[in-house]
């Protein structure tokens, strides 16, 4: 196991509360970093350009954000990030909103620890890292603090079914303020089945939604990334916006609530269980 050298990071493994973490260097930039969590890609970080998102669905995710809150005619964001990771988004948005002010909720103590002292976070209260379990934190926020909340948080390819419920997005609908956007980040399989219910459960919840994926992903040809989106006031595509998402590495569509709501169809929105109700995972089935 490697050791956190002070001053940056060095390509190894170490030891994490949760398992293991793994810094890669990339062959591409000599201060990019790939980071995985228990050998699954978690985050891509280039110290000297934090404005170099090499995962499409942050692409997309910042999009929206910026469509809605453009920068430079948005004095102060107010995000919170449900999960950490490496922190690329909190870095990006903290450089395109200099003046905003960011929560990021990570799970596990000793990877917020190394992040901190890898990847030149600016200090808080422009970002501050919270050690905690997302939904404990999130339920104990005080309601209408935040212009956005993102959920990109997994257990391996899964994000943790208490984070996929009714009364999860609930709660996180409720520190939104006025015009707020809830952006979740949904890892879905081929049949759509976990993705349609996570989407029915912001359906749910929120009036508007929308969702931003590519054109394979979305007729279930294979498995990867879909992001939903959540408001109390319309989610529009501007025509840049539309131009950007089809300019990218993988050229990404935008469905607004109506194609949203019809592609959810019959699916039921998870709900917290019930005391002792046995769960089946929905991605198993056929």
């Amino acid at each position: 196991m490697a050791r956190a050298a002070a001053g940056g990071p060095v390509a190894g493994i170490y030891p994490i509360s949760t398992g293991t973490a793994e810094l890669v260097q990339d062959g591409d930039s000599p201060d990019g970093w790939l980071l995985k969590i228990n050998g699954v890609q978690s985050s891509h970080i280039v110290l000297s350009d934090p404005l170099r998102l090499d995962f499409e669905y942050m692409r997309w995710i910042v999009a929206l954000i910026e469509d809605r809150f453009e920068p430079h005619a948005v004095d102060r964001l107010r995000v919170l990030h449900q999960g950490g990771g490496g922190c690329t988004m909190p870095r990006y948005l903290a450089a395109r909103y200099p003046e905003g002010r960011q929560v990021v909720v990570e799970l596990d103590a000793q990877l917020a620890e190394y992040v901190r002292e890898w990847f030149d976070l600016p200090k808080a209260p422009l970002v501050r890292l919270r050690v905690g379990e997302a939904r404990e934190v999130t339920e104990s926020l005080t309601p209408a603090t935040r212009d956005v909340v993102i959920r990109d948080v997994f257990a391996g390819a899964r994000t943790p079914d208490p984070l996929t419920t009714v009364e999860f997005i609930g709660a996180s609908a409720r520190l939104l303020d006025t015009g707020g956007l809830f952006v979740a980040n949904i890892g879905s399989a081929p049949n759509h089945i976990t993705a349609r219910a996570e989407a029915a459960a912001i359906a749910a919840v929120f009036p508007h939604t929308a969702i931003v994926s590519d054109p394979a992903m979305l007729k279930g040809r294979r498995y990867g990334n879909i992001i939903a989106a959540g408001s109390t006031t319309p989610i529009l595509a501007s025509p840049g916006m539309r131009r950007r998402l089809l300019g990218g590495g993988v050229p990404a569509q935008f469905w607004d609530d109506a194609q949203v709501r019809a592609w959810i169809g019959a699916a039921e929105a998870r709900r917290d269980p019930s005391p002792g109700a046995d769960t089946l995972d929905p991605d198993a089935l056929p």
